[in-house]
């Protein structure tokens, strides 16, 4: 299996540091807002490749994490009048909705920020006894960029063309020993949250949490650190220098990232007015739909997002669909037998002949997980099936090619069996039963009404006249 590692800008052999597992961290959203089809490409592209690290036999350890102390948080808790914690845990709930309904598996671990400062201060004393950091006269403690000799190594910088001109890393301030040191921890303002530090009362820089989160679930080593490219510089330039100094020990073998995900060919943005929540997305399609156009173009290629593609996405989905609707239709109408002995002598010659597109398949997946071309040999098994599976065909041979294309879906993350349609009676029944618990103000009934309408493609609008809805 090959892997584009950034930080040796070429494609390697995978080896993981023990054999049979895989150790993965991938930085999650910070939660302040409902998620972003920007946040959602790295959601869905590296639980993919998840699953196919699983899919070929790896027990992977995938920890990602949530940032829920951060300016963006405490902005949203000075807007609305509530506590910061109230704000990230609500987001968290709803980000864990969205993840659920895009089919991308809870990780193993999701640590929160808030929840290991401990291992913060560990760490960055840790870097204060040996000469990496300090502590400046108001509490802050920095970071001494220049003291890590490998600083630069994963997004290619200079360190003395920052100097000279980049600001990407530079804060002003007369309390810094140089402009490039970064922020460890930081003293607290008026009504934000803190916690007591050795140095003062205060929170945490950004970049210290991923590598304590990353050391204390997976450890000092990692096979995968995975993310957008967005966060190669600073972020995880920052996290290998934090990381590399306090522990002695390489940070991760592997560093995959994703790249930009644009809207209409430019750069999403609320000043645009193209910004899309996932929540946008889920109101005009199925987010089965947004996963398999996200898996439509190679992780490290630019995608554009476009009302023409996410159509085009949902017919080749429809295609895929489809196809496992009719194998078990077939099948079920068949009075064959159930094993695999049943197939006929030309239905096995036949079976084996799938073997050709799970090779493409697999072949792709181990080419830097290639899902474009992963999900054409799909689409090749799909008109395989489409070809041989008739209503003469054994139950055995429509059986095991129905495991088959849903065992491929499943890599992708394509669940091929749809839910039963709820009946438009049910659907008025649920949403009286809305009504009805609003009305005695038991909230959490009603929105616990509206996510399993939603879930089952079911928006829900209130309106003065009353609630209408309409299928997605």
């Amino acid at each position: 299996m090959k892997v584009y590692n950034t930080l040796t800008k070429k494609k390697e052999e995978f080896t993981p540091l023990e054999e049979g597992k895989v150790s993965m961290y991938v930085c999650g959203p910070t939660v302040y807002n409902l998620i972003h089809i920007g946040n959602a490409r790295p959601m869905i592209v590296f639980d993919t490749v998840r699953r196919y690290l699983e899919y070929k036999g790896y027990e992977v350890n995938y920890v990602s994490n949530f940032t829920d102390v951060d300016d963006k948080i405490i902005k949203k808790s000075v807007e609305e009048g509530i506590p910061a914690e109230e704000v990230a845990k609500r987001y968290i709930a709803e980000c864990k909705k969205d993840m659920a309904a895009m089919n991308v598996k809870p990780a193993t671990t999701h640590p929160l920020a808030t929840q290991e400062i401990p291992g913060m201060l560990d760490m960055i004393s840790a870097l204060i006894a040996k000469g990496y950091a300090y502590a400046a006269e108001d509490g802050t403690v920095y970071y001494r960029t220049r003291n890590f000799k490998g600083y630069g190594k994963l997004s290619g910088k200079n360190i003395d063309d920052l100097q000279a001109g980049h600001r990407d890393i530079q804060v002003t301030g007369e309390l810094k020993e140089d402009p490039l040191d970064f922020v460890l921890w930081k003293p607290k303002k008026e009504g934000e949250p803190y916690w007591e530090s050795p140095w003062c009362k205060g929170r945490p820089g950004w970049h210290i949490e991923c590598s304590v989160m990353a050391k204390k679930y997976l450890g000092d080593e990692i096979d995968i650190h995975a993310g957008g490219e967005d966060l190669i510089f600073p972020h995880h330039e920052n996290e290998i220098a934090q990381s590399e100094a306090a522990n002695g020990t390489p940070f991760a073998r592997y560093w995959l990232h994703n790249a930009f995900l644009n809207i209409d060919n430019k750069k999403m943005s609320k000043s645009l007015g193209n910004f899309f929540t996932v929540r946008d997305i889920a109101e005009k399609y199925d987010l089965q739909v947004l996963r398999f156009f996200m898996l439509s173009a190679h992780y490290r290629s630019p995608l554009n997002f476009s009302a023409d593609l996410m159509d085009a996405a949902k017919n080749g989905l429809e295609r895929i669909l489809t196809a496992a609707e009719n194998l078990r239709r077939l099948s079920e109408a068949s009075a064959g037998s159930l094993s695999t002995d049943g197939m006929t002598d030309e239905e096995q010659k036949l079976y084996a002949q799938t073997d050709a597109h799970v090779e493409k398949f697999e072949a792709s997946m181990e080419d830097d997980f290639n899902t474009a071309d992963a999900v054409s040999a799909v689409f090749e098994l799909v008109k395989f099936c489409n070809t041989h599976a008739s209503s003469d065909s054994s139950r055995a041979f429509l059986n095991a090619l129905s495991a088959r294309l849903t065992q491929l879906c499943d890599v992708l993350g394509i669940i091929t069996e749809k839910e039963e349609e709820m009946l438009d009676e049910e659907i008025e029944q649920l949403i009286a039963e809305r009504q009805a618990a609003r009305k005695v103000k038991n909230f959490a009934r009603a929105d616990e009404i509206r996510d399993q309408l939603a879930a089952m493609g079911i928006i829900l609008k209130d309106t003065r006249e009353g609630v209408i809805w309409k299928r997605s």
